[in-house]
């Protein structure tokens, strides 16, 4: 049975960080950092092992263009899953629309934020997930 991130110390909302871009994984982990546990992985095949070993994040944020898992596999992957398919998915993209993820991923996010994204508008956003 999955486990929470979140520990007996801590109040704080735990999300899992996916991207293959060490400048984005600093940037989200800065302005994140202070009000939520991270867990921070490079890729969707990480993401997929570390939650197969019983973590369940409170929200994911995953890039959608990263090696071994992208994150179009990884949503697919969670969206199917029993265990793991009510978690918010937060998808960043640099290189597709909306109307490209229509076609591509019939597998409900919540929310695709566009690169380079206001880390202000992306705070407030991640927020009111939580409220």
């Amino acid at each position: 049975m999955p486990k929470t991130t979140n520990t007996q110390h801590t109040n704080k909302k735990s999300i899992l960080l996916i991207d293959d871009e060490v400048t984005v994984l600093k940037l989200l982990e800065f302005i994140l950092k202070e009000n939520y546990q991270l867990e921070v992985k490079n890729n969707g095949l990480e993401a997929i092992s570390w939650m197969d070993d019983g973590n369940m994040p409170d929200l994911i944020i995953s890039d959608l263009e990263m090696p071994y898992v992208n994150g179009l596999d990884f949503v697919r992957s969670i969206k199917t899953s029993g265990y793991y398919r009510e978690i918010p998915i937060i998808l960043l993209t640099g290189n597709y629309s909306i109307e490209d993820l229509k076609t591509k991923l019939p597998y409900n996010y919540d929310l695709l934020v566009q690169k380079p994204f206001n880390p202000g508008k992306l705070k407030e956003s991640i927020k009111s997930f939580f409220e």
